[in-house]
């Protein structure tokens, strides 16, 4: 591929580049461990372990480890493993474990002095700032307070101030507690029973235990709990040649680091690249790579025996599944709910996630994002929504002194049909733990996403420059055809272009032409309708009606005139758009749609004049149509693919796709208009609905038309999704989706379209403000 003449080269020479470390040979073929960022604890704990091969030589079974050691010592500040405001008590045990491991075999004493200097400088701050929130987590105080005894027994002096003295005192007389109040096998607290920190056991406890840790030896892997660290110790106490064979296959796959769980499911790392990949926006860069992994995904796809699988790996399942399910669902294959809904028939696991949701939270948030995919009568999908609803509310769970509840937040605030791509792109480039994939014993694991971060925030900067651009050119239209100070109504032409450019993930230039004709429909849309509720006179409103549907506006005066030579003006162009692309002239299914709309609007003006209520059949037949979301989508549709049915774009004869789009952003205005619409002596379905059904207040009917919402809303996703129910090309349904979740957008809980503020933040961060990546040093 050939990037000369392109002016956004280095976005595809950087993708390219990450496309050869990622993908070989055009297939997914990666070692899934490459990515997993490495956690220097538990290397430091294999780095500890003595080759028994040569007795007469102390030597490092896996010098390699020792090796990782040294060479990934922060030079500056003297720490291992992450740091950050919510890491350093990740960093601090690190760095003692690390400190240990080169003691131990006297090795790296600069190292040793930097780390020692780091442990003793921070040590006051970081257990200080725990005690403020009120606790000490249970990992942080089993790992420190076993490895300063570990550091003590190898001659290892800290020297701490008598006030951090009396902290560590407090941490071990909490270690005792915890000692003798948890049983060993109990996986109550934070998913990992007490056993699966053997490392850091007082040295009187690893005789007493011994035919536990062999007993509980994974009869598959010869793990302890999947730990390296606590497998280590399992090692260097039993010397057990199952524990053997489990770290070198350790060591063999992961030389450069080991992770803090081994094995992980390795189809959950690609599939979590992907999805950092889809929430990045970067999909058109790796397309082919990740449509040909998907396809592997399906095809190959087999349920697992969970009922046989411990309660941790059956969690890791769900995990695994849950993400399977959302992003196969998402990119048109067929999949059952059952393939992760498998949980709601355990109780074992519901039991779990319940006592464990500040470990497990992620788990919990992937099975709640993948039922965002509803289809009608999924009634598994209905519950697992309940179940993993219910979790993520709970109110001393979502709370920042305990985890980072940014992605929940996220999530629960706004629906996911309500949510831009452009912005929700932006939340994820911006948040700093969007490549973690799970949580460990002590700290979360992370795919290692630097230069996706690099090629996400690049390729968003440069939207928002293009964007801005446009946004330019849209506003000098507006301008010369007199739209901007026409007199009356409401000015949105930024709004308009901020739900064009922000609801879809276009090619930068070769959809300049759909975002503008996209906001040019919205900007004519809310001249014209403002005209026919507020502005025009019946006379006025018959002629400009007359005038479309003639195409002929010669006698038009006013507002009328300006109203219909800017849609002239707009139509020509989007005429000629498509016939410069696909060779053929269809102005007249272009003018025939928007005739239709002009219709509607007059017939709303008639019925609000002569004080008409229709049925609610004959209101839904007129509304659906005087919202104009056909108006915006199908010009559109038909621009970006010419194999588009024309059949489909003739009045009364619309796909069921876009009928269902029309009729759920109808009944979405209706809920957030109800209140302006009676003040106003106007109908609307909500009214209509009361009127009724003698008994119905209005929250009864506000919440009838909610039901019906969500009912169509769910049959809209099915005919998006899957290819069989719509024979529409899919960039077409894409951008129905697209339109859908614009109107959704502006009428969630209130109505932000009207509003002059309430999209401002929101338009800033998407055409204006920079990226602010913060990531872990």
């Amino acid at each position: 591929m050939k990037f000369e003449n392109c002016p956004y080269s280095d976005l595809y020479v950087l993708a390219e580049e990450i496309k050869k470390e990622t993908f070989e040979l055009d297939t997914f073929c990666i070692n899934p461990y490459s990515f997993v960022s490495a956690s220097a604890y538990d290397t430091a704990w294999l780095a500890m372990i003595e080759d028994l091969s040569d007795v007469s030589t102390q030597q490092p079974m896996f010098r390699c480890c020792i090796d990782w050691i040294l060479s990934n010592q922060n030079v500056v500040e003297g720490f291992w493993g992450n740091h950050g405001d919510e890491n350093e008590g990740e960093a601090l045990t690190s760095t003692l474990a690390c400190v240990v491991a080169l003691r131990k075999w006297n090795i790296g004493s600069l190292h040793i002095k930097k780390g020692k200097r780091y442990i003793e400088r921070s040590v006051e701050r970081i257990i200080g700032e725990y005690n403020k929130k009120g606790f000490c987590p249970r990992w942080l105080v089993l790992m420190f307070t076993g490895l300063l005894e570990l550091a003590q027994q190898l001659g290892l002096n800290l020297f701490f101030s008598t006030r951090v003295k009396q902290m560590i005192n407090d941490l071990f007389f909490r270690r005792q507690e915890i000692l003798q109040q948890e049983l060993l096998l109990d996986g109550r607290c934070n998913g990992h029973p007490l056993l699966a920190y053997l490392e850091v056991f007082p040295l009187k406890l690893y005789a007493e235990y011994k035919e536990d840790i062999i007993e509980q030896l994974d009869d598959l892997d010869g793990s302890l709990f999947q730990s390296p660290s606590a497998t280590a110790a399992a090692f260097m106490l039993s010397r057990s040649t199952r524990c053997l064979a489990y770290l070198q296959s350790l060591v063999q796959r992961c030389p450069h680091g080991v992770p803090q769980i081994y094995p992980l499911n390795e189809e959950f790392i690609k599939l979590s690249l992907v999805n950092i990949m889809d929430n990045f926006g970067l999909g058109e860069y790796f397309s082919k790579e990740i449509d040909h992994f998907l396809l592997q995904i399906h095809k190959s796809y087999e349920s697992e025996d969970v009922k046989r699988m411990p309660i941790w790996s059956k969690v890791d399942q769900l995990h695994k599944d849950s993400l399977e399910f959302r992003l196969l669902r998402m990119n048109g294959f067929n999949v059952s709910p059952e393939s992760f809904c498998w949980f709601l028939n355990d109780e074992e696991t519901q039991d779990h996630l319940k006592t464990n949701i500040e470990h497990v939270f992620l788990v919990v948030l992937s099975v709640y994002r993948a039922t965002d995919l509803i289809f009608p009568g999924e009634s598994d999908l209905e519950k697992a929504k309940e179940f993993s609803r219910k979790l993520l509310e709970k109110n001393e769970f979502i709370d920042e002194k305990i985890v980072l509840s940014s992605h929940i937040k996220h999530e629960m605030s706004t629906p996911w049909m309500a949510r831009l791509k452009h912005l929700d792109h932006r939340m994820w480039i911006e948040d700093r733990d969007s490549n973690v994939i799970s949580i460990g014993k002590a700290s979360s694991i992370r795919i290692h996403a630097d230069k996706l971060t690099r090629l996400a925030s690049r390729n968003f900067e440069i939207r928002q420059a293009v964007y801005r651009r446009e946004m330019e050119d849209l506003i000098k239209w507006v301008k010369k055809w007199g739209l901007n100070d026409i007199g009356f109504g409401r000015e949105k032409t930024t709004y308009c272009y901020f739900a064009a450019s922000s609801s879809t993930s276009l090619p930068f230039d070769s959809a300049a032409n759909v975002r503008k004709l996209m906001a040019k429909s919205g900007i004519l849309i809310t001249v014209a309708d403002d005209f026919f509720d507020e502005e025009g006179s019946p006379d006025e409103l018959e002629a400009l009606t007359e005038a479309v549907l003639r195409w002929e506006g010669k006698e038009l005066e006013g507002y009328g005139k300006i109203i219909f030579k800017a849609l002239e003006n707009h139509i020509r162009e989007t005429a000629e758009t498509y016939r410069k692309q696909h060779g053929t002239d269809i102005t007249n299914h272009f003018r025939n749609i928007w005739g239709e709309t002009f219709e509607s609007w007059l017939c709303e003006a008639k019925w609000s004049k002569k004080g008409h209520i229709p049925s609610m059949e004959e209101y839904l037949r007129n509304g659906i149509i005087s919202t104009a979301a056909h108006t915006i989508v199908l010009p559109i549709s038909c621009l970006m693919e010419s194999c588009f049915p024309q059949h489909k774009l003739k009045p009364g004869n619309y796909d069921n796709i876009t009928t269902l789009l029309m009729t759920i952003t109808r009944l979405l205005n209706d809920l957030q208009s109800y209140q302006k619409e009676r003040e106003q002596g106007k109908i609307n379905s909500v009214l209509l609905n009361m009127r009724s059904h003698c008994s119905f207040k209005i929250e009864d009917s506000i919440a009838y038309i909610e039901k019906i919402i969500e009912s169509k809303r769910r049959e809209f996703v099915e005919y998006v999704l899957m290819d069989e129910l719509s024979d529409l090309p899919k960039p077409c349904k894409d951008m129905h989706m697209s339109v859908c979740k614009v109107f959704d957008m502006f009428f969630n809980k209130k109505n932000r379209y009207d509003s002059d503020t309430e999209m401002l933040q929101d338009i800033k961060k998407a055409l204006y403000d920079p990226v602010n990546i913060r990531r872990l040093s």
